[in-house]
């Protein structure tokens, strides 16, 4: 399970993978990292197509990061102004709840005459 915490960054299956303030790298230090050639080395094309691989990624892991921060101030902002809001509003349902028992309560006390 893959999860976002603004606090601590992001974790798979509760392990901690990026730390949110200490992001080390970014596309473009992917994309311009030059490694030392060896005699006996990696293939070159295998890790530039590797490295491809992991600049989409991450670019797709940095614009969801950013959709959901975009999403969560928008929700936030969406629950303070229902809070604000019903705490405004009087309850009405509870008014009407009164009235319909009292209703109900006169008819059995006076009869239905009233």
């Amino acid at each position: 399970m893959i999860e976002l915490n603004k606090r601590i960054g992001v974790m798979i299956n509760g392990v901690i993978i990026m730390d949110a303030h200490h992001v080390q790298l970014t596309t473009k230090d992917i994309l311009e990292k030059d490694f030392k050639i060896a005699m006996r080395g990696y293939n070159q094309d295998e890790v530039d197509e590797f490295l491809d691989i992991i600049i989409k990624d991450y670019t797709a892991f940095q614009k969801k990061i950013e959709e959901l921060q975009r999403e969560n101030e928008r929700l936030k902002k969406a629950s303070n102004e229902m809070r604000t809001q019903a705490s405004i509003q009087p309850n009405h349902q509870v008014n009407y709840d009164i009235l319909k028992r009292l209703s109900n309560l006169e008819k059995e006390v006076f009869g239905k005459n009233i």
